[in-house]
């Protein structure tokens, strides 16, 4: 039997809830240096927060908005070897504030890929296949390296330097297609953004603004897909509340689903941390600045080996053919050599 290579999924990716104190906040049990860190307050309406180690703790950008980089020295003030520190930023560290961290382990400070015909920094982790591009856009048709020595299965695109729509890449849907995590846009082909698939070195981009502006500075945050630590694909509603098993091969610990076949339907981020128990009720949002939203009916269970849909919501069940595309992370691996066990809950 060949088991996984990731033994404990935490080293590699995870939640840490906390509380603000408008202040210095030192957050620790994180389990490793986060590379890639996300965060939203779970008790108010603010702004989605997304910063890396590439661009630094400084370095502000937004899920929800189109907007540019923006600059607040007093957001992550340091990466740390179990987490990060935070200063007295209102929405990433407001006093009172509940507040949700997503957490993922890269390679670091970065270094130059000249795989591609536009040159890249790359901060990689190619046993938990993910990796961070840093790139400057030269607005004609390119390649860009990405570090991971296998296709990305998910990438998501930002222009730092301007307006202008986060893309996200997703293996389930064509090459042709993009879509937007910004809104809640369903997929749709814009040769401009992208029409070819991501080799095992490098990804392309169009001549678009959003993934190639020219002297723009973009990230790109790539994905494959590991045994036992990721998935990435999709699977078809039913609109039943006896919904799809989805099989990840593992305890999920954090999923984001989106309806690609709708233009009304969100980007829903669930975990295992503010949800403790089946079935999950509690969500947030990537394209929108809403706090926690509870539904009591439940949306699916995470099961030692994969999530069960338990909801009719047009989100994750519509019905008549509509495709889900779901971005999906381990608690527990449900094999590994050193024996963890993956129990159900």
């Amino acid at each position: 039997m060949a088991y996984t290579t990731i033994n404990k999924s935490s080293d590699y990716f995870n939640t840490k809830l906390y509380s603000g104190n408008g202040s210095t906040n030192a957050i620790t049990g994180v389990g490793f240096q986060p590379d890639w860190i996300w965060i939203k307050s779970r008790s108010d309406t603010s702004n989605h927060r997304i910063y890396d180690y590439i661009r630094g703790g400084t370095k502000t950008l937004y899920s929800n908005l189109t907007n540019d980089e923006g600059t607040n020295s007093d957001a992550i003030t340091s990466f740390n070897s179990d987490g990060f520190t935070l200063g007295g930023n209102a929405q990433s560290n407001g006093n009172g504030l509940s507040l949700a961290s997503w957490n993922w382990k890269a390679g670091g400070t970065g270094s130059a890929n000249t795989a591609g015909s536009i040159n890249s920094t790359v901060s990689v982790n190619t046993t938990a296949g993910f990796s961070i591009v840093s790139y400057t856009g030269t607005g004609a048709n390119a390649t860009v390296g990405h570090g991971l020595g296998v296709a990305p299965k998910m990438m998501i695109i930002k222009n730092r330097s301007a307006s202008a729509n986060w893309l996200v890449y997703h293996d389930s849907i064509p090459a042709t297609d993009t879509l937007i995590l910004n809104t809640a846009a369903a997929s749709a082909s814009d040769a401009a953004y992208n029409n070819t698939d991501p080799t095992s070195s490098v990804f392309s981009i169009g001549n678009t603004g959003s993934g190639n502006g020219s002297g723009n500075s973009l990230i790109a945050y790539c994905f494959a897909e590991k045994q036992g630590f990721s998935k990435f694909g999709s699977y078809i509603g039913n609109g039943n509340a006896d919904g799809p098993f989805v099989y990840t091969g593992f305890k999920p610990a954090w999923v984001m689903i989106k309806n690609v076949d709708s233009s009304s339907e969100e980007w829903n981020i669930w975990d295992n941390k503010r949800d403790i128990d089946n079935p999950l009720t509690t969500r947030l949002v990537a394209n929108i600045s809403a706090a926690d939203s509870v539904t009591s009916a439940g949306f699916f269970d995470f099961t030692s080996n994969g999530f069960k849909i338990r909801s009719t919501a047009n989100g994750v069940n519509q019905g008549s053919g509509h495709k889900m595309v779901y971005m999906v992370f381990a608690e527990a691996p449900l094999v590994g050599s050193n024996n963890v066990p993956c129990t159900a809950r």
